[in-house]
């Protein structure tokens, strides 16, 4: 098999982590089949999400179309497939598609989706075999998530960036521990030249609180003790700090600055603090974490670019969250930690420990 152009269809959360830990798979075709061109097939029910842009110019992909299934806006009624199949056609009529992968262990939607495309394009299928009959519709076929959570020896729930290797196992590849990845986009670049023209010597340091939508606020940090553990890092190693975040963020970046300035104060310390919450997309997000020795978050979608940027970065975790954790050098998870944890988990992702 020498596949040109391959589709992966995908149907699942809009967020930013969830389509980025994707791109571990991606990256595993690409060396498998260098020359071969990757295009995304997500079926939304967010049109317009921002995460749409920053996964359109990921590097690994030739292209990424993002077609709504519901005919509202986080709506329950559904699209006519036949709406849907237009929709597809329309954006891939120009893409010679060899090969589709349906990344997508459940469902019938992206069954029947991935079959269509490969009798309309003429293409060889693969797909998860999640229950036998599941495997008629393919032309190959991976054991199910079960199957390979047995042969892989993996934890419960598993790793999100795992998930796409699932369909992967039916072309014999195998992740072998690659890892996400980001590069920063031409817009990144251009922001941070604009606003970073100047290499200091001082220590940069990024912090995305984040978690501002009401089903994201139980990740979010205690304010009180994300500064006290911000301040003994402050005393251990002095730092630059830019604070990210999105428009509706703005206030919670507010009430830690003053926090966080009123402790340093009572200490005789200053810490110049940069607030950009709402002020970059994601495309140029890329450029101000680029800009950063060091990225702390949430686990939110900074946390997963900073990762896939190759970024050292500290995530603070309420509560165990192993699918969300990244096991690689230089990313370091803590769980509500004291202020010598985190200090020790800042120092290890920098391999100073």
């Amino acid at each position: 098999m020498h596949p040109k152009h391959i589709l992966l269809i995908k149907s699942h959360s809009m967020g930013i982590g969830d389509l980025l830990r994707s791109s571990a798979a991606w990256k595993v075709l690409k060396t498998r089949w260098p020359e071969a061109q990757l295009h995304l097939l997500m079926l939304s029910r967010h049109p317009g999400y921002p995460t749409e842009q920053l996964i359109r110019e990921h590097h690994l992909l030739a292209t990424a179309t993002f077609v709504a299934v519901a005919a509202r806006p986080d709506s329950r009624e559904k699209r006519a497939s036949t709406e849907i199949r237009s929709d597809v056609t329309q954006a891939l009529r120009h893409v010679p598609i060899d090969l589709v992968i349906d990344c997508e262990p459940y469902g019938l939607r992206t069954t029947l989706l991935a079959r269509w495309i490969a009798r309309t394009w003429s293409a060889q299928t693969v797909g998860v075999g999640q229950f036998p009959t599941r495997g008629w519709w393919y032309d190959l076929v991976s054991p199910s998530t079960r199957a390979y959570v047995e042969k892989h020896h993996i934890s419960e729930p598993m790793d999100y960036t795992e998930r796409d290797f699932v369909a992967l196992a039916a072309l014999g590849l195998e992740r072998h521990g690659t890892p996400i990845v980001l590069k920063e986009s031409v817009d990144g670049v251009a922001w941070r030249e604009a606003h970073f023209p100047v290499e200091v010597p001082i220590f940069r340091m990024a912090l995305n609180i984040g978690c501002g939508t009401s089903d994201a606020l139980p990740k979010r940090p205690a304010l009180d003790h994300l500064v006290a553990n911000m301040v003994a890092l402050y005393q251990e190693m002095p730092f630059e700090l830019q604070l990210s975040g999105a428009s509706f963020e703005r206030d919670i970046n507010t009430q830690f600055a003053t926090a966080f300035a009123q402790r340093l104060t009572e200490l005789g310390l200053h810490c110049a603090v940069t607030d950009w919450a709402g002020q970059c997309s994601l495309s140029q997000l890329t450029g101000l974490l680029s800009a950063c020795d060091l990225v702390i978050s949430t686990d939110s979608g900074p946390y997963h670019m900073a990762v896939g940027l190759g970024i050292p970065t500290v995530c603070w975790f309420n509560f165990a969250t192993p699918a969300s954790y990244h096991r690689r050098t230089g990313v370091e998870m803590v769980i509500i930690p004291t202020e010598t944890e985190f200090v020790d988990a800042v120092r290890a992702s920098l391999g100073l420990a």
